[in-house]
Parts: structure tokens; C-alpha cells; sequence
């Protein structure tokens, strides 16, 4: 019993490092920023629509920014202009697409994992949303 309270304790003193970690890519700060290629999904819809840029929303990661492509009424395809330069982004990024061309509408679930990302990306898009009237 009296080695079990410091195996306890050192246990849980080695796995707050763990916990804490929040990988770069690089070796970059979390403020860098690199321009997202458009998604080959959203690509071929691209080239014909109405297309609207959100607002640039700026994130604890980076800054977030959206163009939408509008057939119509519907949201024919979503490209990231902006996004921050971060694993669990460039995961993220084609769920948020894929479920915005699912709900067409900004009124889609926050990514797990990128959460800071995935609000900036619905505040973006609901701006293009808005500016398209």
C-alpha cells in the first residue's frame, strides 16, 4: 500500500505532458497559415454558379475563410480559402464540407478534435450564406 499512492501519483505526473501536447507541423506556432487547395469534390462544381466569399474569421489557430458555390438556392460546393496549418484541420476540413453539402445550411456539428476550426468555418460560411441573400 505504501508504493501504490507514489506509482499513483507519478503516473499521473507523466501523463499531463500527454495531455497537454498539441503537435505543429513543422515546427511552425499555431498562428501560421496556409491557402487550401480546393477539395477535388468541389472542384468540377467550381467552374459554374454563383460563388461567394465568407468573411475571413480569425481563430485561436489561424484564420478561417470559406467560398461557397451557389447553384440556385442549393450549395453546390465549398472550398477553404483560408485555414490554419494544423492536423486536426486539414482532417477536418472535408467532414465540415461534406456535411454542409449534406444540411445545406451553416447549422452543421462542431468537428471533435477541431473545434476552434470548425467554428470559424460556420461563421464563414454563414456569412457567404448571408451575402448571397
Amino acid at each position: 500500500m505504501k508504493r501504490a499512492i507514489p506509482v499513483v501519483v507519478l503516473s499521473i505526473a507523466g501523463l499531463i505532458p500527454v495531455w497537454r501536447y498539441e503537435p505543429s507541423i513543422g515546427g511552425t506556432t499555431t498562428t501560421s497559415t496556409s491557402t487550401a487547395e480546393p477539395a477535388p469534390s468541389s472542384s468540377a462544381a467550381a467552374s459554374s454558379g454563383t460563388v461567394v466569399k465568407g468573411t475571413t474569421v480569425n481563430t485561436d489557430k489561424g484564420p478561417v475563410q470559406v467560398q461557397v458555390t451557389f447553384d440556385g438556392d442549393r450549395i453546390s460546393a465549398v472550398t477553404m480559402l483560408q485555414q490554419p496549418n494544423h492536423p486536426q484541420t486539414t482532417a477536418a476540413v472535408p467532414v465540415l464540407v461534406a456535411e454542409t453539402l449534406k444540411a445545406q445550411s451553416a447549422d452543421i456539428d462542431t468537428v471533435s478534435g477541431a473545434t476552434i476550426t470548425s467554428d470559424g468555418y460556420k461563421e464563414s460560411l454563414q456569412a457567404a450564406i448571408d451575402a448571397k441573400g
